[in-house]
């Protein structure tokens, strides 16, 4: 699946809940599918307009004519449907953090404990932020969207708990190196 069908069904997703304008589009996906998805304003508002020419989704306008909402069209639930059974594009890994612990050496063990102790701190956030998303769902503020929704926020928590678990594997490693960082290369003789 190419990078602008992911878009597309970010946003017919999304839009199939309920008609949103671009701007409620982009903080629903923010918020909502934040923890495992994003998207920028850059991604949006072509994609709306891609979308609106292929008859996918309906812009309308408000009384005053000073916002627009997107509806998703019968055809844009099946584009939809479509693009939900193609499988997943898989994505490439890129963790800034990871790459600066597998060079940790040139670093040396405090700046490297110091980058474990920030991803801690980011999944226990992360942690918290899926248990405020899960009370929220329980309540049912999705419809019967609810309980595919706490599926993702049930990774969100599998996640910040395997980091967090990390983390502290991560520290007891770096607890027994030496403090000063490398400044060759091991085969340059040190």
């Amino acid at each position: 699946m190419a990078r602008s069908d992911q878009t597309q069904t970010a946003v017919l997703g999304a839009l199939s809940i309920m008609p949103m304008s671009g701007y409620a589009l982009r903080e629903e996906i923010k918020n909502t599918l934040g923890h495992f998805w994003s998207e920028s304003f850059g991604q949006i508002y072509p994609a709306l307009a891609e979308l609106q020419r292929a008859g996918l989704v309906e812009r309308r306008d408000d009384a005053g004519g000073r916002s627009s909402s997107y509806d998703l069209t019968p055809a844009g639930t099946a584009r939809l449907r479509e693009l939900l059974a193609e499988p997943p594009q898989p994505s490439k890994p890129r963790n800034g953090v990871l790459l600066r612990l597998f060079f940790g050496r040139q670093l040396g063990p405090d700046a490297c404990r110091q980058l474990v102790l920030e991803a801690l701190a980011q999944a226990e956030a992360q942690l918290a932020a899926m248990k405020e998303a899960r009370t929220e769902l329980a309540g049912g503020t999705l419809g019967g969207h609810s309980p595919y929704a706490l599926i993702t926020v049930a990774a969100g928590e599998h996640s910040a708990r395997a980091t967090i678990a990390w983390a502290k594997d991560a520290m007891a490693i770096l607890d027994t190196l030496n403090e000063e960082p490398a400044t060759s290369r091991p085969d340059a003789g040190t």
